[in-house]
């Protein structure tokens, strides 16, 4: 069986990783965890159910696929709904939030936060039920911000 190449394509129109977005979240005065924003780095908007790889790392420590979510359009979907979102749109000019459940949040300082995003590209076919793999990926030191942020869960 012929093994088939695939690579994933990049365009870096802007920083995935928004600067001075890290904060705490708290709910009903209790800090719940973080939050950090986040951008497409492509040249179109995409729905979010061609996202097929998520994962975050604060200061190398890899974020579990549960604790993870990410809030758009003024919704908010866990990691395992985002293939079922295909009528929500991510638009291009509009940063998506990653909420991070971590209870007691982070202590003040800056981290090295990493975003792995890789969705496919719907209408570029490669092959039979195949798609362009397009890399989002982004990494940046954030200083945690003093203000939190109220989360409504």
């Amino acid at each position: 069986m012929a093994s088939i190449m695939r690579f994933a394509m990049r365009i870096n129109f802007v920083d995935v990783v928004c600067d001075g977005s890290l904060k705490n979240t708290v709910l009903d005065g209790i800090v719940t965890g973080c939050q950090f924003d986040i951008r497409l780095s492509y040249y179109r908007g995409q729905f979010l159910s061609v996202i097929d790889q998520f994962e975050v790392k604060i200061d190398g420590l890899e974020i579990a696929q549960e604790r993870l979510s990410l809030s758009i359009n003024e919704r908010v979907f866990g990691f395992c709904e985002l293939k079922e979102c295909y009528t929500e749109f991510w638009n291009i000019l509009d940063p998506a939030t990653v909420i991070i459940e971590m209870p007691g949040g982070l202590a003040p300082g800056a981290y090295a936060v990493d975003v792995t995003l890789y969705f496919r590209s719907p209408y570029m076919e490669t092959g039979p039920h195949q798609y362009m793999t397009i890399d989002s990926c982004g990494s940046k030191t954030l200083p945690l911000a003093e203000r939190q942020e109220a989360y409504n869960g």
